[in-house]
């Protein structure tokens, strides 16, 4: 991840070069249990009764391209906060609906004048073309008529998301007065970059009373009668038909639920003989789509909410990755977008370097000034060999040359980035360091400024060379030569073949430690190893540059007490100087980390410990509000009867902890696809303990598709076929 809680990029106004941009830890995210709401360029997080109340290290409100549009949203009844009752995503994450109580009301002298539970409140929401639109139902369960007020307090802050984030400004903008017409007020903000922005609340009906800060509903209940109310809250300028929101409520909501059926509409699905597995993978699903984002290439994962829901590269690739089995449109959207996105030219405040692939793009006011670095950014070290991989790995799994033949000038741009740029002092592995002071000051995925360390704790100085972008290097020419001899280049698949084998060979000598039993974490500017069990390690397995023999080992470092934690494996291992369970990337557990672990450990045949990762987070989305795994969760041991430690700013959803589940069921069931001949492989599979069955519909194979069914008998796994549509066949091997 990027600019991340603990890492040293960016520059607040008032701070010192290279300070970092934190999140701040004030309050966990985990204690509200929130919920999120997301559609292309707005998002939101709101508490379990709907509200959105700010403060001091919350991220709760409405947001929209990068700023908090609506930092304030409680709903009172009669000055009283209601009772909750429950608090429900739809499955499809389409929309919210909060089933809201009064509470006991007295008056004035303390009696009683409304026992609780007589009337009932139903908030339903969600998030349509850059607008909140609510319903409030309000029923009346007593034998007598009610009069009852209900408040809607609001205020919009039109704080950047850095600053929610812990940054701190000197300046900023202008705050205008509040516009208020009968049915409704306009909150404004005109920003510094600017920019006028604005939030504009209606209300149907229009409100008993109405300020700039409440809309107060004076209400006559009947009894056994429901009344609705109607609120939209618009980020993008002036509502853009005259319609009521009474009118536009339910055209926008059909307009969402379809638009993520759309988006889901080609994807395989997932049914196990375990309930609770499929509703993690189901909650998985909607994860994905509801935080993919239509772009004219096609659809996008942005990387996670609140944090970073915008375009990363890093993150969508390795999502990507992670669904391509189920769904090659997110590769081929994620391609198409960072390639029409690639750095073209030097910029070093941008980090950016010709045939660079993105590593994020802001929208806020502080990106807009360059108070932070990151409108659009390239400081990854890794973005740009994932990319060459992912096109590799999507030529496989589709034969789509036409786009292949669209992306390989900048598939060629990538490749000549990895020989100009990425070696920076020419010794033959990919490094990286930053041009400015403003930039990430470690540009691997673990960019904490002290996640990169020598044994005794001593930070590394780069250029710093990382284990794990060796291995996507190797990854990057080995796919590179794949796709170039499928499109005639055939002296060019050559040379990327020799390269890759030749780094392959210097690869184990300079980081296999035979000491540590696995590789080490990085290689400085000194030339002097990091000799640290370290996740990364891992890396090197999923994409075939480890050599047979250290495989073993590797996975018996990885698996081991010190770095396994029953969960998952540790970003790093117990024993290491820093280790922290608490820290973000210094022992942590990380989903997506673990299930490109995963991967690898099944590409050379060492399913069981495959199995053993699976089960771990298997565990832990069991103790985990919705099922839903976050970006990760502190690394202490698993323990009898308790669930995980959650980490208290990690991002949730997130894109590739949601690609997570679904990828670790590709690894253990060993699925392949092998286009040419019109298969679609098992090789070897297994399944976990928690799970006796799985049927997998809709693998698609071009236009061929076919429905499967995978069942344990015995010891092994019997694979048959439900429905086959087109020419496809399924081979296994046990």
């Amino acid at each position: 991840m990027l600019d991340t809680p603990e890492n040293g990029g960016g520059q607040t106004p008032d701070a010192a070069p290279g300070a970092p941009i934190i999140v701040a830890a004030s309050r966990s995210l985990r204690e509200s249990r929130p919920r999120t709401l997301k559609h292309g360029d707005i998002f939101a997080v709101f508490d379990q009764r709907g509200d959105a109340i700010s403060g001091p290290g919350g991220s709760d409100g409405l947001y929209y391209c990068d700023t908090r549009h609506l930092s304030q949203f409680h709903l009172t009844f009669g000055g009283w906060c209601p009772i909750l009752l429950s608090s429900v995503m739809r499955d499809d994450n389409a929309a919210l609906t909060c089933d809201l109580t009064n509470p006991d009301i007295f008056d004035a002298e303390g009696r009683l004048v409304m026992a609780h539970d007589l009337v009932h409140l139903r908030r339903s929401r969600f998030l349509w073309d850059g607008t909140c639109y609510e319903r409030l139902a309000v029923r009346n369960y007593d034998d007598s008529p009610r009069r009852v007020s209900l408040e809607l307090a609001f205020a919009a802050d039109f704080a950047d998301l850095f600053e929610v984030r812990g940054a701190r400004r000197l300046n900023r903008g202008i705050h205008h007065p509040a516009a208020l017409c009968m049915s409704g007020v306009t909150l404004s903000y005109a920003g510094l970059d600017g920019c006028e922005r604005t939030t504009q609340l209606c209300f149907d009906p229009p409100p008993t009373r109405l300020t700039a800060d409440q809309a107060v509903f004076e209400l006559e209940l009947v009894p056994q009668k429901t009344l609705l109310l109607y609120v939209e809250v618009c980020c993008t300028g002036p509502r853009p038909d005259g319609r009521s929101p009474r009118r536009a409520f339910p055209t926008a909501l059909r307009a969402a639920r379809r638009s993520l059926q759309a988006l889901a509409a080609g994807a395989a699905s997932v049914a196990t003989s375990n309930e609770i597995f499929n509703e993690a993978a189901g909650r998985s699903m909607s994860d994905l789509y509801m935080l993919s984002t239509q772009t004219p290439y096609g659809p996008y994962p942005y990387a996670g909410i609140p944090w970073f829901s915008t375009f990363f590269g890093r993150d969508a690739l390795i999502t990507a990755l992670e669904t391509l089995w189920l769904d090659p449109g997110i590769a081929r959207g994620v391609l198409c977008y960072l390639a029409a996105n690639q750095a073209t030219a030097l910029d070093g405040t941008a980090d950016a370097e010709p045939g660079k692939i993105l590593h994020e793009t802001r929208k806020g006011e502080m990106a807009n000034l360059g108070e932070v670095p990151f409108r659009c950014y390239y400081g990854s070290v890794d973005s740009t060999p994932l990319f060459i991989m992912l096109a590799g790995a999507y030529l496989d799994r589709t034969h789509d040359i036409a786009t292949m033949r669209w992306l390989w000038p900048h598939l060629e741009a990538a490749l000549r980035w990895i020989d100009q740029y990425g070696d920076r002092d020419g010794d033959g592995f990919v490094e990286y360091g930053r041009h400015t002071a403003e930039g990430l000051l470690n540009q691997g995925w673990k960019d904490s400024r002290d996640s990169i360390f020598h044994a005794d704790g001593t930070l590394a100085h780069g250029p710093i060379a990382l284990v794990e972008v060796q291995a996507y290097v190797y990854g990057a020419w080995t796919a590179g030569a794949r796709i170039a001899r499928r499109l005639g280049h055939v002296a060019q698949a050559a040379a990327l073949e020799h390269k890759a084998q030749d780094l392959r060979a210097r690869f184990d000598e300079v980081f296999f430690d035979p000491g540590l039993g696995t590789y080490v974490l990085a290689v400085d500017g000194d030339k002097r190893p990091c000799r640290v069990r370290a996740s990364n390690a891992g890396h090197a397995l999923y994409t075939g540059i480890a050599l047979p023999e250290r495989a073993g080992p590797v996975a018996a470092t990885l698996m081991a007490s010190a770095s396994f934690s029953g969960w998952g494996v540790r970003t790093l291992a117990s024993t290491e100087a820093r280790y922290n369970p608490m820290s973000y990337h210094n022992g942590s557990v990380w989903p997506h980390d673990n299930a490109i672990i995963a991967a690898g450990l099944a590409r050379y045949g060492l399913r069981e410990a495959a199995l053993c990762i699976f089960d771990g987070l298997f565990a832990a989305a069991t103790h985990i509000d919705l099922r839903r795994l976050p970006e990760l969760f502190c690394g202490f041991g698993r323990r009898r009867n308790r669930g995980p430690t959650l980490y208290p700013v990690a991002c949730s959803p997130q894109a590739w902890a949601a690609a997570t589940p679904l990828s670790l069921l590709q690894s253990c069931v060993s699925l392949d696809f092998d286009f040419d001949a019109s298969q679609v492989i098992f090789r070897h599979p297994c399944l976990p303990a928690f799970m006796d069955e799985v049927a997998l519909h809709g693998l698609t194979l071009g236009e061929a598709s076919v429905d499967v069914l995978l069942r344990r008998a015995g010891g092994s796994v019997v694979v048959s076929v439900l429905e086959r549509r087109g020419n496809v066949l399924v081979t296994t091997t046990n």
